[in-house]
């Protein structure tokens, strides 16, 4: 069977897919992604963990037929715009690992639970690291990349916001009878400005 999909934000066609081949195989097989990993083939370990249509599933398990035209991301996927590693993965590859085998499903993982929770508790950072196995560092050092990449995206966020005003309060000054619009306002402060 031909399997068309979009993989990372291409659109992709596997030839030849038989229909008990698992996602994971065709894309590490038959589309050259070998990003996720075969740790366990039972859904166990989290190696080959990908986003499906914005969930995360074990591609393992996935009949690759079901993914007939989904979005699939892989950890390759998670590469920015200018081909460098995505914070994320800047973060994990910080860690003291030994092997690394485990680091491209967590990076999944990872990303995964900050597109739904920016600010993540330990142990809500644990809860979904639970599925991910590493089998020579353990976990301390995911766990605190994680600490230090959500503590950096806030700094960042405020840093932003912060010049925002700037340029706002600036604007103000420079044109104090420009129309209402043209400022940047806040519905919670008594006429509108910020």
């Amino acid at each position: 069977m031909r399997l068309s999909c979009t993989v990372n934000g291409r659109r992709r066609v596997a030839d030849d897919v038989w229909e008990g081949e698992s996602l994971l195989y065709v894309l590490r097989e038959r589309l050259g992604l070998a990003g996720a990993k075969d740790g366990c083939s039972q859904g166990e370990c989290g190696a080959c963990s990908v986003q499906l249509d914005g969930r995360l599933v074990a591609a393992c398990l996935v009949p690759a037929a079901t993914a007939a035209g989904c979005g699939i991301t892989t950890v390759e996927g998670l590469i920015e715009h200018d081909g460098s590693p995505s914070d994320v993965q800047r973060a994990l590859a910080r860690t003291d690992v030994q092997c690394g085998f485990c680091l491209p499903g967590m990076a999944m993982t990872v990303h995964d639970l900050l597109e739904g929770n920016h600010a993540p508790t330990e142990l809500e950072t644990r809860q979904a690291l639970c599925g991910n196995l590493c089998r020579c560092s353990g976990y301390r050092g995911v766990l605190d990349a994680v600490q230090e990449l959500v503590d950096e995206r806030a700094a960042r966020t405020a840093e932003l916001e912060a010049e925002a005003d700037r340029r706002a309060a600036d604007e103000w000054e420079t044109d104090p009878g420009a129309a209402p619009g043209a400022h940047r306002t806040d519905p919670n402060t008594p006429g509108g400005e910020a």
